[in-house]
């Protein structure tokens, strides 16, 4: 018999951001310049510790199988090299019963970035992922990021583009979710999907949840076709986010390099778009 959702508390949940992929895409840059992040997409990134601009970027919760454990997050492998606790031992710790577990903090990693630690993805995720969701263990990264009180001042957290475990158990302990569109038919169909997935979600769990915005991806001006797309969600009433993120080589020479686009070109056009779209959300936060 499958047990009834707990009642909701009502944390400051107010920071926590997540950025749900109706398909893969690679996003780069959305923190900004405060959390200088080069890739969302294969691990837990955390705010650095001081009380000055403090992030949280929860990323990949689903790491494809086979991935080496230092290779989980690809823009953030600068002085990171093997991760002793990644997000799996997180999870795995929520399936055992112990007389001492570690605290949230315990699993976080820092980063050579200045204001931005990290809680790795791991391989593992995936074979945990059935016991996880066997065992109702829907609402542990939930009371993780209460756990963490006000330690960070913004988390970011990057989901698999399926609506599987870590997704919903993301959204049902976020106060937000942006919505990365690539340009494409595909994504397109699945982005109509999981608007009503996550108004599902919303209605069963987390009254609190809401689509801050869809962030326009590979955006190539002069083609017919991104154009006409973005502007039948715009015309959808969707919230589109400006500005739209140009389509550039750069960013996977970051991913080559483990170098956030921030620090490998401060002034490249896409850089810019991705600071002006974290003012932008900031802004709009205030």
């Amino acid at each position: 018999m499958q047990p009834q959702a707990r009642e909701r508390r009502l944390p400051r949940r107010d920071r926590v951001e997540v950025l749900v992929r109706p398909a893969h895409l690679d996003v780069g840059d959305l923190s900004g310049r405060r959390v200088a992040v080069g890739r969302l997409g294969a691990g837990l990134e955390v705010g650095q510790r001081p009380r000055i601009d403090r992030h949280l970027d929860l990323a990949d919760l689903a790491h494809p199988a086979g991935a080496v454990e230092d290779d989980a997050f690809s823009g953030l492998r600068v002085g990171l090299t093997k991760f002793r606790d990644t997000a799996a031992e997180f999870f795995d710790q929520t399936l055992k019963f112990t007389l001492r577990n570690q605290a949230t903090e315990e699993f976080i990693t820092a980063t050579p970035f200045e204001h931005l630690d990290v809680l790795p993805s791991s391989p593992r995720l995936e074979e945990l992922h059935s016991k996880l969701e066997s065992r109702y263990k829907i609402y542990k990264l939930r009371d993780a990021l209460d756990a963490l009180g006000t330690r960070y001042d913004r988390i970011y957290i990057d989901t698999p583009p399926a609506l599987n475990f870590y997704t919903r158990s993301a959204l049902m302990g976020a106060s937000g979710c942006l919505i990365p569109f690539d340009c494409d038919e595909f994504s397109r169909k699945a982005l109509y999907t999981l608007m009503e997935n996550v108004e599902e979600i919303r209605a069963d769990h987390n009254a609190d949840l809401v689509v801050e915005g869809i962030v326009v991806n590979q955006f190539q001006p002069r083609a017919n076709l991104p154009r006409r797309l973005v502007q039948e969600l715009i015309d959808d009433g969707l919230p589109v986010l400006e500005p739209y993120l140009p389509s550039s080589v750069r960013i996977r020479e970051s991913h080559e390099l483990s170098l956030p686009m921030i620090y490998l070109d401060p002034n490249h056009r896409l850089t810019q778009a991705l600071v002006e779209l974290h003012d932008a959300l900031e802004a709009g936060r205030a």
